[in-house]
């Protein structure tokens, strides 16, 4: 089930001090007409009232145990689980006028003045279509609240077109660029697809006509170059296919245009990075896109998108823990589970050798993941954040409504019943085989990409390197150099903390900048995987003459880095371990080993221990304590080493970051492992000897 430190957090986030750099859209992203601002209007609130009755807790109502062992979850649970995540959007619900409008998060996202306020409601009338659409396919007399829910939504599309309602959507003027409407009505068009004969079919003539032209207004015009084109395909082929005048030209240049992001294995490039957007975005449009419009309209540019989705198969199930736990990486990660969908959209047109059961087991598992944590929900709507409310990890293009992209998982209930997806047996797949064998690590390096998927069998956690190099001084889009992009590595088993003013740092390097500021790297410039070891170099984004060639060697209890300064300059450095959240009232405990002459520090929150082991150049580890800056408590811990870096000093910074659940026992060879490190000026390598007699050589270029 879900991982044992997010069960345990029974602890709310209220009231975060994130300290993260705020996330403005550029001005490619911006609409006028929706009022954005650079500096934003926090005082601005909706003043939304709160449902008087609060939802439960998820619970798993007669779990089975013979088709889904280790979940529990089938077909039937995950529509269970759909309901109750509608039911409560529904609790704001008590007329067919009232708006799917949610109270505000304090922090960063919108709405921020007035104008924003239609487009809120927007995003929550058509993302919770994503859940709904599904449940009124086999239940159109699905009722929530006392209210009808087809009549709702069909009620609601006519309100978007009638100028005296508050919930009025303007077409898109005729100068006017891309804009969050255009993603709701993307959106929208998906669920029209998916049951014309609830949503669409039965509506006036006069509201289909007005609603076409609105929505094609924002289809047939300008997108972002990105997972975006989506929007406007599938607005324009959902009309198409009603019978309306579309502009096909533009749509085919849109297809084209898509098709040139992919770089194999499953994954596209989203301009400027890879995340999840390749999946709840590139590979979940495409998918649909080819099964309820392109497989018969354009048959080519399905079979290219079937083909790109393919290798997903084989590739992103190792990006999920033993548990389906998903990592918390990159941007609108308060989408959380919508990352499983190419998991059941598999079971269109099932493809030979697909581990279905394990597909499964997976996807069960990353919904459970957040559903039983008990800080998912805040007045019965999802929290913008991963577990409770985190705004170090809000980006400012996002409402409270926002959230219900997460239910793009629930579009899998579109897959037939009787698809293998969801009769299959629950399995654990390559986690219990010889692939993934207990006291080994797995590597699945993705060349198309550079993505380096690594897998701990010890501990069941996942682990994900990728590209990150964006300079953020100046930029509209200072999150995509920031802690959702700019950490080594991500993990399932530990979301990423946010940098803190102090230096406080996880998984990371920050350096005393010309400004006396604590600085974290991010431009980071891939070299090569080779010989298990993930090769990158790194500079300081504010002073090119502070960089690092990194060097990851992932071993079976956690990390070896062999890291190279090539700075000239000399600064304070410091080198964040994973952090630790406190769990309950029980402090994080701190103990300090003497193993094989080597100072080992380690940490334990009770789910999880962590070690670090300086090896080479650093010359103190701190325990550092920070409140406000992890995704699971306001309470966490992390260990920090620490040195001086300048020209002329030994340039090799060598560190053991390792792990295991609370309770394990180490061995000395566990904890040292490594027994000799020659560093060769001229050969520009170091040479690795192991306690087990194992040697390697890291070789920098």
């Amino acid at each position: 089930m879900s991982n044992p430190a997010h069960r345990g957090a029974q602890h709310g986030r209220r009231g975060v001090r994130g300290v993260a750099s705020s996330a403005l859209l550029s001005t490619l992203l911006l609409s006028p007409s929706l009022g954005y601002s650079q500096t934003p209007a926090l005082t601005f609130n909706t003043n939304v009232a709160r449902p008087a009755t609060q939802l439960p807790p998820f619970k798993l109502e007669q779990p089975d145990k013979q088709l889904s062992p280790f979940t529990g979850m089938t077909r039937k649970h995950w529509q269970d689980a759909a309901q109750y995540l509608l039911s409560g959007a529904f609790s704001y619900i008590h007329k067919l006028d009232d708006p799917m409008q949610f109270p505000k998060q304090p922090g960063k996202s919108y709405p921020r003045n007035e104008g924003q306020v239609p487009t809120e409601k927007l995003e929550g009338l058509c993302r919770t279509l994503f859940m709904a659409a599904p449940l009124l396919k086999e239940n159109p007399g699905l009722t929530l609240n006392g209210i009808k829910v087809a009549d709702y939504y069909r009620h609601q599309l006519g309100r978007l077109v009638d100028p005296s309602s508050d919930t009025y959507i303007k077409p898109r003027a005729a100068n006017g660029g891309p804009s969050q409407n255009l993603v709701e009505f993307g959106g929208l068009s998906v669920a029209l697809f998916a049951a014309p004969e609830i949503l669409w079919d039965p509506l006036p003539e006069a509201t289909k006509k007005t609603l076409a032209a609105t929505m094609l207004s924002y289809g047939d015009g300008p997108t972002v170059p990105q997972n975006w084109r989506y929007f406007n395909i599938f607005i324009l082929s959902f009309f198409k296919s009603r019978g309306y005048q579309v502009n096909e030209k533009l749509m085919e240049e849109y297809l084209q245009k898509q098709l040139t992001h992919y770089r194999g294995e499953g994954w596209y490039h989203d301009g400027p990075a890879y995340d999840y957007y390749s999946m709840w975005a590139f590979e979940m449009y495409g998918r649909l896109w080819t099964e309820y419009y392109g497989r018969e309209h354009y048959p080519q540019v399905a079979q290219q998108l079937t083909t790109n989705f393919a290798p997903l198969k084989d590739n992103y199930p190792y990006m999920f823990g033993r548990d389906g736990s998903m990592i918390m990486w990159g941007r609108s990660i308060a989408y959380r589970f919508a990352a499983v969908v190419p998991f059941p959209l598999m079971g269109f047109q099932p493809e030979p050798g697909t581990n279905f059961g394990w597909m499964r087991r997976i996807a069960s598992g990353a919904m459970l993941q957040f559903l039983q944590s008990p800080d998912f929900l805040q007045d019965n709507i999802p929290t913008l954040g991963f577990y409770g409310p985190f705004d170090p990890a809000v980006q400012s293009y996002s409402c409270r409504g926002s959230v219900f992209w997460l239910a793009k998982a629930f579009l899998g209930l579109l897959v037939p019943a009787n698809s293998p997806f969801w009769t299959a047996t629950e399995n654990e797949g390559a986690w219990a085989t010889k692939e993934l064998a207990p006291g080994t690590v797995f590597n699945k390096y993705e060349p198309g990409s550079n993505i380096l998927i690594t897998d701990y069998p010890n501990s069941g956690a996942a682990e994900i390197r990728a590209w990150c190099h964006v300079p953020i001084i100046g930029a509209g889009e200072p999150f995509r150099g920031s802690e959702n992009y700019n950490r080594l590595s991500y993990n399932s088993a530990f979301p990423w903390q946010a940098d803190g003013p102090n230096g406080e740092v996880a998984m990371n390097y920050v350096f005393k900048n010309v400004k006396s500021e604590w600085e974290a790297l991010r431009l980071f410039t891939f070299k090569r995987f080779e010989d298990g070891v993930y090769y990158r170099d790194a500079q300081l984004e504010t002073d090119k003459n502070i960089r690092l060639s990194l060097a990851d060697v992932p071993l079976p209890n956690g990390i070896l880095r062999v890291d190279k300064y090539t700075g000239t300059v000399g600064t304070f450095v410091r080198l964040g371990h994973y952090a630790l959240p406190q769990l309950g009232n029980q402090p994080i405990k701190h103990e300090t080993r003497k193993v094989r002459g080597r100072q080992v520090h380690l940490i334990s929150n009770g789910a999880y221990q962590l070690a670090l082991v300086p090896l080479s150049g650093w010359e103190k580890v701190e325990t550092v304590a920070a409140q406000g800056l992890h995704p699971v408590s306001n309470n966490s811990t992390v260990l920090d080493a620490t040195a001086i870096v300048a020209d002329g000093k030994p340039p090799i910074y060598a560190t053991l970051m390792l792990w295991k659940k609370a309770g394990e026992k180490w061995t000395d060879n566990e904890l040292v492992l490594v027994k000799k490190l020659a560093y060769s000026a001229q050969n520009n390598n170091v040479q690795v000897d192991f306690a087990d007699g194992g040697k390697k050589t890291v070789q920098f270029n």
